[in-house]
């Protein structure tokens, strides 16, 4: 049999190869979620809550409402095992325009300013575990973001040997405050009687643990190189997503054994504080380490899922027309991961990512809203036998999670409007971007 194609025609298009196991696609999920969050955020949560009762509601209620999303995800993910994640569900169900300006987030604040702010903490504790201070870490956050991406440059298999690695070490790095924090114990009592849980407060609290456990979509960015993503999407979801809930848990649980709700609040760097009560200066520089490693893992994953992203808005024309290439021997989204790197190496430098995070939290939450409200389209237009996997108790489980990111998004932009006043202005910019970009010519 001749293989060769007909002279004169062109040659096929380069596609994903379907590389990655259940256990490289659960280590996504995990790696996506945990970056630095438990370890600093749960001294703001502290500072929101009323005692160590409600701190743990907390955190327990948001990993219910992040394993609803994680559920809802794994449906979408069997039936558009493709890559591009939530731009494709919302492409098919609400229109190009719509995936356009969720993809425009990301680029000009989600991915592009994570990965610069998330470079730069992974410097900052990498450079306090070796005991070295720096003055000025930008120069090494720009590194590590052009380290990776030349990682990733050489296709998925490099990419997620390296995510195996570093989120089985941040793993280790969790399991050890655990262990220290239930052993060491020794936390004052509290000082004043327990009130009564304020609705209100409780919803603020919410959002920052919600910031905490999102990062379960990168999965759904990479599907089209999971191995039968019918069956593995929703089973690296599921565990990804529980295994995460029971490290934060039993996080938490260490914190409030030592530090107590009361030190926990007070406290800038609780896994710092925990580790140095149990062995002092060297005891903060092993969890700097973990903390370290755990926030590469988080920017190399981000690198990751975002490229695929950026790759698939090319091929349709609302991006470079070049980022929509795949190269030929690797089958990674190289010009899309050069222009992901560029982006995020200038925001890098130039340290404008503080503000813009800020910007992002509220916009972030309600583009995960969104992809999961494109199950009520799939459900509707498609056959209920194009997914293998289906949410459980549907519609409950999906107007569970739209109805209480409303209102924890509702309740933050009651108590910053300004920082969700600027995040509207950035996503409603991507309109004029979008159609300026479909009158260019091609």
């Amino acid at each position: 049999m001749n293989d060769m194609a007909p002279a004169g025609s062109a040659p096929p298009p380069v596609g994903y190869a379907r590389r990655l196991n259940a256990w490289d696609a659960a280590m996504v999920v995990v790696g996506g979620i945990i970056g630095s969050g438990i370890f600093l955020t749960p001294a703001s949560i502290a500072r929101q809550t009323g005692s160590a009762g409600e701190q743990l509601l907390a955190w327990g209620v948001g990993g219910v409402i992040a394993l609803i999303g994680a559920l809802c995800y794994a449906e979408l993910g069997t039936r558009r095992p493709n890559a591009g994640g939530g731009y494709v569900n919302l492409r098919d169900a609400f229109g190009l325009v719509v995936a356009f300006v969720y993809g425009w987030n990301l680029l000009v604040v989600n991915h592009s300013g994570s990965i610069a702010a998330v470079s730069t903490v992974f410097v900052e504790y990498a450079a306090a575990a070796a005991g070295v201070t720096l003055a000025d870490a930008r120069p090494y956050a720009v590194a590590t973001i052009v380290f990776l991406a030349g990682i990733n440059w050489f296709g998925i298999r490099a990419g997620s040997w390296t995510q195996n690695i570093l989120t089985v070490l941040k793993l280790a790095a969790i399991a050890i405050l655990i262990a220290v924090g239930l052993s060491v114990r020794g936390a004052p009592p509290p000082t004043a009687p327990t009130g009564p849980i304020s609705p209100f407060a409780f919803a603020g609290a919410l959002m920052p643990v919600l910031f905490s456990y999102g990062g379960w979509y990168y999965v759904n960015d990479i599907a089209g190189e999971v191995r039968e993503p019918q069956r593995t999407i929703p089973r690296a979801l599921i565990f990804g997503m529980l295994l995460v809930a029971l490290c934060y848990l039993l996080a938490n649980l260490a914190y409030l054994a030592v530090l107590g709700h009361d030190g926990l609040a007070a406290s800038k760097a609780p896994a710092a504080d925990l580790m140095r009560h149990a062995f002092g200066e060297p005891g903060a520089r092993v969890i700097a380490a973990g903390i370290a490693i755990s926030t590469l893992g988080f920017v190399n994953i981000s690198m990751i899922g975002a490229a695929r992203v950026f790759q698939v808005m090319g091929a349709d024309g609302v991006f470079f027309r070049a980022a929509g290439i795949l190269h030929p021997r690797w089958r990674s989204p190289n010009i899309a991961l050069l222009l992901l790197a560029v982006a995020a190496c200038a925001l890098a430098w130039t340290g404008t990512f503080d503000q813009l995070l800020n910007y992002s939290t509220v916009g972030d939450w309600l583009g995960m809203a969104a992809v999961v409200a494109t199950l009520f389209w799939y459900r509707r237009h498609q056959s209920i036998d194009a997914a293998t996997f289906r949410t459980p108790w549907y519609p409950l489980l999906p107007v569970v999670f739209l109805v209480v990111v409303a209102g924890v998004v509702g309740t933050t932009i009651w108590q910053h409007p300004g920082d969700a006043g600027w995040g509207a202005l950035i996503t409603l910019a991507g309109l004029p971007v979008y159609f300026i970009w479909r009158l260019l010519p091609r």
